[in-house]
């Protein structure tokens, strides 16, 4: 398992925002509490409890071990729905992404992480690339409990405000 909390071990992307970040986490990015909900949820909780909140995606937890599961993207929810591909009562398994239990290695994001080792998470890697991942789900180090999610906006609002 990759950790992205520790700088040593990985190499820090030289993007065309490092100057920006002037050592900021993720915590300066200031990320909301995570909204999690239950496979068993309806797919209409989640959409009500994401647009209150202005959340774009919502992690998925076990209701009994609160492991993660995966993830419900809220854009990606309303055109299931306009699409009559899922209906409102239908449970959020029905439509939620899963995380992959095997194959890539788990990249921890914690609220430690250096932003330039989010945003080389966000570029799958690859220094000034396109964006690969739209958000990363932000725990604590052992990987127990969601504390928030990160979005590619967060760190793209972070690199406006902050001058050059």
């Amino acid at each position: 398992m990759a950790s992205a909390s520790a700088a040593a071990p990985e190499r820090l992307s030289d993007s065309a925002w490092s100057s920006r970040y002037r050592g900021a986490t993720v915590q300066d990015l200031e990320p909301p509490a995570a909204l999690s909900l239950n496979p068993t949820d309806s797919i209409s909780v989640a959409l009500m409890s994401g647009l209150e909140r202005d959340y774009t995606h919502l992690t998925v937890v076990d209701s009994k071990t609160r492991a993660l599961l995966g993830y419900i993207s809220i854009p990606n929810l309303q055109s299931l729905l306009e699409a009559g591909r899922v209906r409102p009562e239908d449970p959020l398994s029905a439509a939620m992404t899963r995380f992959q239990r095997r194959g890539k290695a788990y990249r921890l994001i914690t609220m430690e992480t250096p932003l330039e080792l989010l945003e080389d998470f966000f570029r799958g890697g690859v220094p000034g690339g396109p964006w690969r991942q739209e958000f990363a789900v932000v725990t604590d180090d052992r990987r127990r409990f969601v504390l928030g999610v990160a979005t590619v906006q967060d760190l793209e609002e972070f690199v406006k405000r902050r001058p050059a």
